[in-house]
């Protein structure tokens, strides 16, 4: 439930676009959504350990460590050709067809009541689509269909949410100026919105290939339902929390969105620094009568 709280190597290409095209490929923004990743689970094992669902003796953790060797070359070889080879396949197909079905709805709609290609973006399938769920994400400051949408995608494969934006602002291309278009994506975030986007895409809900891994391993669809939900909830507070604080420290401005934030932090402490819920455990008693 808290695991993927830490970046995986998926996750890797949306902190790089992030610091790059937000940050000037700054130093610390690497470093601190690692840091945010080990706070949120710190945070978030106090919090569950102190709810009723967790409460009582912990179970007993046992690791079996291998005896460890110096790494050999064909090892090494070995390990780096199957996670290249993994990344390979997986950039060929899910990130592929994501890519595909993504440029067709972004360049296909029905204007004028006709279906054909559209000119302007804003007329396409994937603006609608996005544009109708956006609001979800305006109180995280960036509430535009692009970055709803790379959200989305993300719940495919992580690296889809960098692939997306490819697709939508054409990172290959040059404008007719000679600037990059990295400059539109720039464009499109406040460098607060952006690490709130940024915040959000680590903390929500994995991949479909680790909700899979979840499920397997609780073998539960209900207790899986509730992780998925949680780390969603969980990511969308601390996001929320990470650009309402961050415009009013560097903007001075108040909200209601700020009172919100406020909120969820009192509520977080309260959840962090109240007393242990006991598990009440009803006490079996044996009669043994002898014959």
């Amino acid at each position: 439930m808290t695991t993927t709280f830490i970046p995986c190597g998926a996750k890797l290409p949306i902190i790089a676009l992030i610091a790059g095209a937000l940050f000037g490929g700054a130093w610390w923004v690497a470093p601190s959504a690692y840091f945010v990743g080990i706070a949120a689970i710190v945070v978030s094992g106090i919090i569950l350990k102190k709810s009723r669902m967790f409460a009582g003796d912990p179970a007993p953790f046992v690791m079996e460590l291998p005896s460890y060797h110096l790494p050999t070359v064909s090892n090494i070889l070995r390990s780096m050709w199957e996670r290249g080879w993994s990344f390979i396949k997986k950039a060929g197909t899910i990130i592929l067809l994501s890519a595909i079905v993504l440029w067709f709805l972004m360049s296909f709609g029905i204007v004028d009541g006709k279906f054909g290609m559209v000119e302007d973006l804003n007329d396409g399938f994937l603006s609608n689509i996005g544009t109708a769920i956006a609001w979800i994400f305006t109180p995280l400051g960036w509430g535009n269909w692009q970055a709803t949408v790379a959200t989305f995608t993300g719940l495919i494969a992580k690296e889809n949410v960098v692939g997306t934006f490819g697709v939508l602002y054409g990172f290959a291309e040059v404008a007719e100026d000679g600037t990059e278009i990295w400059g539109t994506l720039a464009a499109s975030f406040t460098p607060i919105a952006a690490y709130s986007f940024l915040v959000f895409n680590l903390l929500c809900a994995p991949c479909f290939a680790a909700i899979g891994a979840i499920r397997r391993e609780m073998n539960n669809a209900k207790w899986t339902m509730f992780a998925i939900g949680y780390q969603t909830g969980f990511a969308y507070a601390v996001a929320l929390c990470v650009y309402q604080f961050g415009t009013w420290f560097t903007t001075g401005r108040f909200s209601i969105g700020t009172v919100v934030a406020l909120l969820i932090l009192a509520g977080f402490l309260l959840l962090l620094f109240r007393p242990k819920k006991k598990n009440k455990q009803k006490s079996i008693k044996v009669l043994v009568q002898s014959t």
